[in-house]
């Protein structure tokens, strides 16, 4: 991908939120560009091995977080494997990421898990900063259409209802300063992709989190999900996401949405479809009514295990094409 001009008098600071798969995604195209990259994690995660090590260290679950370090980092490929190697036997230890246990030991070292971030940032050569959107343990919960209550990022989808809204528990968790100031001094804040209410919506509940990038002089995307997930958003439309999102936050919070415009090959469809998920339509009409500017490409990747992947480094040309463009606006205005 073609970098950011570097005769330019600095580097734009991009500020992604997100976690699970989707925004390691997004920041390994973000990472070949000359940019300056802040990205805020969920730490609502409650399954797998961060859940057990969230219970067992009394610690925030580092799961994300080691799948956004791993994808920022300058490593070699067999480091990748070994950071990202989970262990199938072991009394205790099957079913842990090393990436995991090396977050909590540090944890445990350092006495802080941002310190411990910050030290496995080191480690790794991480090309840009990575932080919790909450320092504090948090338990995300869901209100379902039909009024009962499920508790654990893990659980909700598995709960076959329609959700109706998400909470933290503590309510309104304090937030990570430096989070707080990167997205004051921000270029462009980039929400997405990623599990719509386990993955987003998380971060946005977070204390003043909302507010910020609502105030916030930076361009702000929303990177739309290709497919639906089953437990979560079926039969949702991209404006559904959006809309759902205003429904937490309020109107009027994104000023660019970026959708896929393209169509999987049947085969695909079909291993989607029998999980439960489809393509999610590009409603471009009711987004623009929700007042946000669209843009709407190709952009499927696709996997070698047949799975569909956002293409990055188009989805970065996106993002930095309307960065220049609304820096060139501000100077001729």
């Amino acid at each position: 991908m073609k970098d950011y001009p570097r005769g330019e008098s600095r580097r734009p600071h991009i500020v992604a939120i997100g976690g699970g798969t989707g925004l390691p995604v997004l920041l390994r195209g973000l990472k070949k560009a000359h940019v300056d990259i802040t990205a805020v994690v969920t730490v609502a995660d409650d399954g797998g091995s961060s859940g057990r090590l969230r219970d067992d260290m009394q610690m925030p679950p580092p799961g994300d977080v080691r799948n956004v370090l791993i994808a920022l980092a300058d490593t070699e490929p067999l480091l990748e494997q070994v950071l990202q190697h989970r262990f199938t036997n072991g009394d205790g230890l099957a079913g842990h990421a090393l990436g995991n246990l090396m977050l909590a030991a540090l944890k445990e070292i350092t006495g802080d898990f941002t310190q411990a971030i910050e030290e496995m940032s080191r480690v790794l050569a991480v090309r840009g900063q990575v932080l919790p959107a909450s320092s504090q343990d948090v338990v995300l919960l869901a209100e379902m259409t039909d009024g009962t209550i499920i508790r654990g990022e893990s659980q909700i989808p598995k709960s076959g209802k329609k959700i109706r809204r998400v909470f933290l528990h503590p309510p309104q968790p304090a937030p990570h300063d430096d989070a707080l100031d990167a997205i004051a001094r921000a270029d462009a804040i980039v929400i997405g992709p990623g599990s719509l209410y386990t993955s987003i919506l998380p971060n946005l509940l977070v204390r003043g989190m909302a507010e910020a990038i609502r105030a916030s002089s930076a361009d702000k995307f929303y990177i739309c999900n290709v497919m639906t997930q089953p437990g979560e958003t079926d039969g949702f439309t991209a404006s559904d996401h959006v809309q759902a999102i205003y429904d937490h936050v309020g109107d009027r919070f994104f000023d660019t949405v970026i959708v896929n415009n393209a169509v999987p090959p049947p085969s695909i469809r079909r291993k989607y479809a029998a999980k439960g998920a489809e393509t999610v339509l590009p409603d471009i009409d009711r987004l623009k009514e929700l007042g946000c500017h669209v843009i709407a490409d190709n952009l499927l990747l696709y996997g070698s295990d047949s799975y569909l992947r956002h293409d990055a480094d188009r989805l970065c040309r996106h993002i930095l094409n309307r960065v220049r463009e609304r820096k060139r606006r501000r100077c001729s205005g």
